[in-house]
């Protein structure tokens, strides 16, 4: 060690153990008259500051000052190093001690005091030894302040002390340098972030004797990256549903607390209701809360609650964002601003008795999207010192430029949702006719997901002879292109239906109809595709017959409590072509319960078919005091809180016609038949009280009976039916299909079907296996 330098040996109780030679030089005492006194005794003490020894440090550290052997003081700088004993004990200190002005005067010293970043260094025990002047300013006091104080008590409590002396001692321990990043405790803490490096000291022999810390200012990299990462959680967290007031609150949940101390998004009224925006240019703007959230306690509460209306005078900065089309900052000391507070402070005390003191800072930013503006979100500050600066302004322009997007986002798709809906209303049938066959329950459920209205679909369709059509059916897709092709393929079926096809063959002519539509779609119009199931039931034969094409089969429930699905062929979906379709037939007795349904009710994700499929049968056999309450229980049985589809379910409970309600003879193909026909049909509606219709009656039998017997071929057979209306049926071999003509003044034939259509409500043909039955419909007299 040089003469400029000492070392001396300090025990656990501050007595010195220990004395080199350049500590004799430095200090003028020898080896024995230091040796065995308490380090303490050596220092030059200032009048009055005798009962402030107990309280410090036993060994001081930092700049000292001793008192020379004779008299004058020395300026020393002392560091400290542990030394263990057995057991890890406390064992005392090795001190060494440097004459002040010879550090400061080297060009080492002058770096490390003139350096513009923080640099401290500190003992063993985080004690401050050295600071310099930036370091002393970042910690909120002087270097003769701070020297010998632990970094805990300067640096104060918190996570960020109690990590950097972690670091340290981590440091200390392994030798090995490390960095953290601490926020100021000078300082607010959204105004000074440091990044502090740590590296050991060592002595000439390699030993660490102390810690050594710099600082980095760095705030506005910190903002920098917390305004990125606010960037980055807006991507995720803004949109994530299609719905306008769900949207506005990601918004302010975003902003807040990180952001703003209260934020608000206030929207203009036609955004909400999904219409086209007004012409307006009016100076006062009148916006309605849609969401708004506030940091806690201190910060300013709401002055219009939610879902109620504003009207912002010209001078306010929403008014003037709205205006301009832009952010607009406002400060205190700004004259409308200061106006406008003093109008919102008066009015929160009328409306609540809390005024909101204390703010001082408002950004308010419009909403625009696509050229169209929407509303305006408005930030403000009370809480945090700093105010917003041209920077906040701009994160919050892009905030907002995302949001507006997914607001418009969610207009647009509840604009476009009310449409597919009231378009689906208006092809779903409202009141379903009435018919004998069966009874019948229904709903309809629109799905509320971001995909939109699908394009399922039901219908019950009247045909000739107390029979019925009962039909669902699925399209592909979603939105308004669906929704029009639904309404498509369900006039196509009524049309279809109509000609009385058997159901199989009805989806054949229907998959080439899809067939065709998706031939002649546009290249940018998705492939169209749609299930479809046809079921008839004849209530007189109390038949079942259906046909499916890519749709689940339905589930019956039979008058002894059993419920299963029906087993179904199933064909594929329409628009595949070229794949034939089969009918399956039973005979059910009266009462079962047949439910179809689309796939929305037992598919969706995450959601397993076969035990859908099982609550559907265990729903359908609950109790329920009608068919139309039995639909409630199969929807709240089967169904997800938040099902991710339209669903459509149909139930049909079966009739039958009983034996006084029909009435059936075979004719020979004799024209001398006629008479005998036309008399059974006359005293047939006797017995059924039906003379008042016995004339008519009797005139449509001879007629359908006379073209049968000369223009088909036998057998031939006669059937009279009495439901709602009389049905007077005749079926005969041949497939030929009558159809009406004008006769002329001379013609002695072509008269019958025209006679029969002028007499009868309706009549018409169908075409069965091995000929076809002509049918003609009578309403019944009034009783």
């Amino acid at each position: 060690m040089d003469d400029a330098s000492a070392a001396l040996v300090v025990d656990a109780r501050g007595v010195v153990t220990g004395w080199s030679e350049g500590a004799r030089l430095l200090t003028g005492f020898s080896a024995e008259e230091a040796v065995g006194r308490p380090v303490r005794e050596l220092l030059a003490v200032e009048p009055g500051a005798e009962d402030d020894l107990p309280r410090r440090p036993v060994v001081p550290v930092g700049v000292v000052t001793v008192r020379h052997r004779d008299g004058h003081p020395v300026a020393l700088r002392l560091a400290a190093c542990r030394v263990h004993g057995p057991g890890d004990a406390d064992a005392g200190h090795v001190v060494t001690a440097l004459p002040a002005e010879a550090e400061e005067t080297t060009l080492a010293g002058r770096v490390f005091e003139q350096s513009s970043l923080p640099i401290s260094v500190l003992d063993a025990e985080h004690r401050f030894i050295r600071l310099n002047a930036a370091a002393a300013e970042a910690m909120g006091g002087s270097e003769q302040d701070l020297l010998g104080r632990p970094f805990a008590d300067v640096a104060g409590p918190g996570e960020a002390t109690r990590s950097v002396d972690r670091h340290m001692r981590t440091v200390a321990e392994t030798g090995r340098a490390l960095r953290d990043e601490s926020y100021s405790q000078a300082a607010d803490p959204s105004q000074q972030v440091w990044d502090v490096e740590m590296w050991p000291v060592r002595d000439a022999a390699g030993r660490v004797v102390a810690t050594a810390l710099a600082g980095l200012d760095s705030t506005e990299q910190h903002r920098a990256r917390r305004r990125l990462a606010l960037l980055d959680e807006a991507a995720s967290a803004l949109g994530t549903t299609l719905d306008v007031g769900r949207t506005a609150e990601e918004l302010v949940a975003l902003l807040v607390p990180d952001f703003a101390d209260f934020a608000a998004v206030d929207l203009l009224d036609w955004v909400l209701d999904a219409e086209a925006p007004p012409l307006r240019g009016d100076p006062e703007v009148t916006l309605r809360r849609t969401a708004h959230a506030s940091a806690g306690p201190g910060a300013p509460d709401t002055v219009v609650p939610l879902g109620r209306t504003d009207v912002y005078p010209p001078y306010s900065p929403p008014a003037r964002a709205l205006r301009e089309g832009r952010a607009v900052l406002a400060q205190t000391g700004e004259p409308d601003f200061d106006r406008w507070m003093a109008e919102r402070g008066a009015e929160a005390l009328r409306a609540c008795g809390a005024c909101p003191t204390g703010i001082h800072s408002e950004l308010a930013v419009p909403l625009r999207a696509r050229g169209t503006t929407l509303g305006v979100a408005i930030a403000v500050r009370n809480i945090r010192p700093d105010g917003f600066a041209a920077d906040d302004a701009l994160l919050a322009e892009e905030i907002a430029s995302r949001a507006a997007v997914c607001v418009d986002n969610a207009r647009r798709f509840a604009r476009e949702r009310a449409t597919a809906l009231t378009l689906q209303h208006s092809l779903l049938p409202r009141v379903l006719p009435g018919q004998a066959a069966v009874e019948i329950a229904h709903r309809y459920l629109p799905s509320a997901s971001a995909a939109g209205i699908g394009g399922d679909w039901f219908d019950v369709i009247p045909l000739s002879g107390t029979r019925v059509a009962l039909v669902v059916g699925d399209v592909v897709g979603h939105g308004i292109p669906s929704t029009a092709t639904m309404g498509r393929l369900c006039t196509a079926v009524r049309t279809l239906a109509d000609v009385d096809l058997p159901p199989e063959e009805l989806l054949t002519h229907l998959d080439d109809l899809v067939a065709h539509l998706a031939a002649d779609e546009r290249e940018d119009v998705p492939e169209l595709g749609a299930t479809c199931l046809y079921a008839v039931y004849d209530p007189v034969s109390r038949h079942l017959a259906v046909a499916a094409a890519g749709h689940p089969a339905p589930a019956l429930l039979m008058p002894d409590g059993t419920c299963r699905l029906v087993p179904l062929n199933t064909g594929p979906p329409l628009g595949v072509g070229g794949l034939p379709f089969e009918a399956t037939e039973l005979e059910l007795p009266e009462g079962c319960v047949v439910a179809f349904y689309t796939d929305g009710l037992i598919e969706g994700r995450g959601r397993d078919v076969d035990h859908s499929t099982q609550e559907l049968c265990r729903a359908l056999k609950a109790p329920a005091e009608s068919l139309d309450a039995l639909c409630d229980v199969v929807l709240k049985a089967v169904l997800p809180e938040e099902p991710g589809d339209d669903v459509a379910l149909l139930l049909a409970r079966t009739r039958a016609l009983g034996a006084g309600q029909v009435a059936a003879r075979d004719v020979a193909p004799d024209p001398g038949e006629v008479p005998a026909v036309r008399q059974w049909a006359v005293e047939l509606l006797s017995a059924w009280d039906l003379d008042d219709i016995a004339f008519v009656t009797e005139l449509v039998v001879s007629e359908l009976v006379t073209n049968a017997i000369r223009y088909g071929e036998s057998p031939i057979r006669v059937r009279l039916i009495r439901d709602r209306t009389l049905i007077c049926e005749v079926t005969d071999s041949s497939s030929t299909s009558p159809h009406l003509r004008r006769a002329h003044a001379f013609d002695e034939g072509g008269r019958g079907l025209l006679l029969v259509a002028q007499l009868t409500q309706r009549w018409g043909s169908r075409q069965a296996d091995g000929g076809k039955t002509i049918w003609a419909e009578q309403a019944l007299p009034r009783r």
